[in-house]
């Protein structure tokens, strides 16, 4: 390393890009990494970089199968580009580096900074030292040095938003390694959420979503188990915000105040994505779920008797270690039941360092693959149903970016409905900017989308259009984006949304 590149300034106009696999959760994380990044000088390598930045962030997954063997992958394919340009630096982060810490530097000796999901904060002076001291930095806190929400971000949307209520876990889900890696549950207080809110509405924010890797538990770690109902009932005296969405609750925590509250206030939207994860009560047990069948149905009839409209999306774990046929069956009958909007459905694979990945009873692959390709056919067609009887109702569909992939060629803009249900619309002559909201008429409906083929009856320009204009006219460089591992629900665009925390909800 020459004198000069010792003497570089943090940041120094240096490019970064950040890389996201896995939930909702690390994606948050990866918009308080970006902001923390530019806060040092670093300025976001434009779209399509691949790899071509001076700085590369991984924010990694533990959960994921084959987490592991994606990043060794990815990061072999930097290493050449990393001996060609004097310089680069790259740093891994998120759960597998909480998890595997020096395991990383060993295969894979590149690297210059690893990270966990506890120190995130600490990236910029990490990157500095590596840079000064010619040494790979390795750095795991063990518990939690500054919640998340303190630190700088660099939001993904102008019009939507996360906000984190609560950090870490309470559960121990034998398919789960997640608190093992993020930590007891802290909650934050009450007051500093709202104020994070009403700040995010004064910069032209309209929708947020709640975040948690178990939502509806928040208030165990302040003592107030009405507190999650409570601060639903608080989003919707904030003037401005138009969309309250939250993900994702455990059924043991899902209370009647909660479905009272959605119920009752205004701008929470009629929608709920709650993990399943299996139907049958033995593999419930199997898995350390506080619930059973008739506990999960019955949320469901409640929030349906409260919302009558309200879409309900899960995760679904097919092949748990165990699961017989009848068992397999049990699933299916919930399945049927419930008529779910959306299933995220998984097939099971061992997680190194969870108890279920030692249980007897692990399931052939093969049978595990027709039990999986059963349950989607048989959601592919409830999903199917369900869209179907939105046909004819006339809908305000919150315009998004990056939702239709086809968009460009079919003449039409996209958005979200009130349930979240994607809505494809005709582009209207008037126009239409993300953020913006427009009353459509569905006309036709497919097991994953909505379409409105008919003119756009209502457009309504809204002060999250107005954020989106500022931020498209600033002359910083076009936002990446991220790469995600999951799919997701209930998100602001033009992220895809996310299942529960990590698919384990």
């Amino acid at each position: 390393m020459s004198s000069s590149d010792r003497s570089r300034t943090v940041g120094d106009n240096r490019t970064y890009e950040v890389r996201t696999y896995g939930c909702q959760m690390n994606v948050h994380d990866s918009e308080r990494l970006s902001g923390l990044l530019e806060g040092a000088g670093y300025v976001r390598a434009p779209e399509g970089a691949d790899g071509d930045a001076d700085v590369v962030v991984f924010n990694t997954c533990a959960v994921r199968e084959n987490a592991d063997n994606k990043l060794y992958g990815n990061l072999g394919r930097l290493a050449p580009m990393k001996t060609k340009r004097p310089g680069m630096q790259i740093a891994v982060g998120g759960c597998l580096a909480q998890k595997d810490r020096e395991t990383i530097v060993k295969r894979a000796p590149w690297v210059d900074v690893v990270f966990g999901t506890h120190n995130i904060g600490k990236l910029p002076v990490l990157l500095e030292r590596a840079r000064v001291q010619e040494e790979a930095q390795i750095e795991i806190a063990e518990s939690l040095e500054a919640f998340p929400s303190t630190l700088p971000t660099r939001r993904e949307s102008a019009y939507a938003a996360w906000v984190s209520i609560s950090v870490g876990c309470n559960n121990t889900c034998t398919f789960c390694i997640v608190p093992a890696l993020r930590g007891k549950e802290k909650d934050r207080r009450p007051g500093d959420i709202l104020s994070e809110i009403e700040a995010l509405v004064a910069e032209g924010v309209s929708e947020i979503t709640l975040l948690g890797q178990n939502v509806n538990a928040y208030g165990s770690d302040i003592g107030d188990r009405e507190a999650f109902s409570k601060l639903l009932r608080a989003c919707g005296a904030v003037e401005g915000l138009e969309r309250v969405r939250f993900t994702s609750p455990h059924p043991r925590d899902f209370t009647d105040d909660v479905i009272a509250a959605m119920a009752e206030t205004p701008n929470v939207m009629p929608q709920l994505h709650m993990p399943l994860q299996s139907g049958s009560d033995t593999i419930l047990k199997a898995m350390r779920r506080s619930y059973r069948q008739d506990r999960y149905l019955g949320i469901i009839d409640k929030v349906r008797d409260a919302i009558p409209h309200a879409a309900i999306s899960t995760d679904i774990i097919v092949g748990f270690p165990g699961e017989t046929e009848e068992d397999f069956e049990e699933t299916i009958r919930v399945v049927r039941e419930a008529r779910f909007a959306q299933a995220f459905t998984f097939q099971y694979s061992k997680r190194p360092g969870t108890p279920a990945a030692e249980m007897d009873g692990q399931i052939p692959k093969e049978v595990v693959q027709e039990r999986y390709m059963r349950l989607s056919a048989l959601q592919e067609e409830i999903s199917w149903d369900e869209n179907k009887k939105q046909v004819g109702r006339t809908l305000e569909v919150m315009v998004a970016e990056g939702e239709g992939r086809k968009d460009g060629a079919t003449h039409r803009l996209s958005g979200r409905a009130p349930d979240n249900r994607l809505v494809h619309f005709t582009e209207p002559e008037e126009e239409v900017r993300p953020g913006d909201v427009v009353t459509v008429e569905i006309t036709y409906a497919a097991p994953h989308h909505l379409l409105a083929e008919g003119p756009t009856r209502k457009v309504r320009r809204t002060r999250a259009g107005d954020a989106w204009d500022r931020r498209n006219a600033a002359p910083a460089a076009k936002p990446a984006g991220v790469l995600l591992g999951l799919p997701t629900v209930g998100v602001p665009a033009p992220l895809p949304a996310a299942t529960g925390g990590c698919a384990v909800g």
